[in-house]
């Protein structure tokens, strides 16, 4: 731990977090992750929405900003075309960048803007309720889905691939070392990465579907996880109620901010040969 602790704020801990909730170990590893790139905190940049996740940015020492519900991307998106020289990472629940904030995911994933955003994926509005959100598991249970799910969820994955993102992994705080070196190549990467970090809720989602304690559902994680290698090579039938972990995605396409700066520089020179 002694190594991620400058990038904490001590004077805003304890946190608020549910005993056995998996956020702390998906803030770890995403802290790891920093320490492993020496990232400038200068530099640095974490934007939240709203929700059990978004609370972390209050408890890291970058420059942070805690913003509307469903809207970090949009505020991390200003911040990027602003500075494009800052690292800007988006920490987001499943709720809060799905859901009210589906719109710009998948505009900034259009876009490949170059924002690693981390989405801390409990399945669950944790925070206000333990309503369903759009990543909830068809036939789980919640308070606005007492007799269970009927709607399908989303694939995150998938969702942000189909839009356009440019680097897209999965792993969950069970696989926290995993996590790290996912969260070094989102980061790494020249575009819109997106890293879906499944995390246990044994309160708000644990509790209403009988999941038992954090380590019951920690298990369970170990459990129905597949490296996409070996996912490759399985029938659909075989990957039933299984998720995939590790590197999903990984393309190239032009960086928004990057095609910008091209446009006012053609822009300008085109100017200075009329003048």
């Amino acid at each position: 731990m002694a190594n991620i602790e400058k990038y904490l704020r001590k004077t805003a801990l304890p946190h608020i977090w549910c005993p056995g909730c998996g956020n702390g170990i998906v803030l770890a590893a995403m802290l790891r992750a920093v320490e492993k790139l020496d990232l400038d905190q200068k530099k640095t940049v974490i934007v939240s929405g709203i929700g059990c996740s978004s609370r972390a940015s209050g408890y890291m020492n970058f420059n942070t900003i805690h913003t509307a519900h469903g809207r970090a991307l949009t505020f991390a998106t200003g911040i990027k075309f602003a500075n494009p020289e800052l690292n800007v990472i988006v920490i987001t629940g499943d709720g809060d960048s799905t859901a009210i904030g589906g719109n710009h995911f998948i505009h900034a994933a259009r876009r490949n803007i170059d924002i690693t955003t981390i989405v801390f994926n409990n399945n669950i509005y944790g925070m206000t309720g333990g309503q369903s959100s759009p990543l909830t598991p068809q036939t789980s249970k919640s308070t606005t889905a007492p007799y269970g799910q009927i709607e399908r969820p989303f694939d995150i994955a998938a969702l942000a691939i189909a839009a356009g993102a440019t680097y897209v992994a999965r792993a969950s705080a069970y696989h926290a070392a995993m996590l790290t070196d996912l969260v070094v190549k989102a980061i790494q990467n020249k575009g819109f990465s997106v890293v879906d970090a499944i995390a246990q809720c044994p309160i708000g989602f644990g509790r209403k579907n009988k999941m038992g304690a954090a380590e019951k559902m920690l298990q369970w994680q170990k459990d129905n996880a597949i490296v996409a290698q070996a996912a490759a090579k399985l029938s659909p039938e075989e990957k039933q109620g299984k998720f995939i972990i590790g590197e999903l995605h990984h393309s190239a396409a032009p960086e928004y901010t990057a095609e910008y700066a091209k446009l006012i520089a053609r822009l300008q020179q085109q100017k200075g040969g009329q003048a």
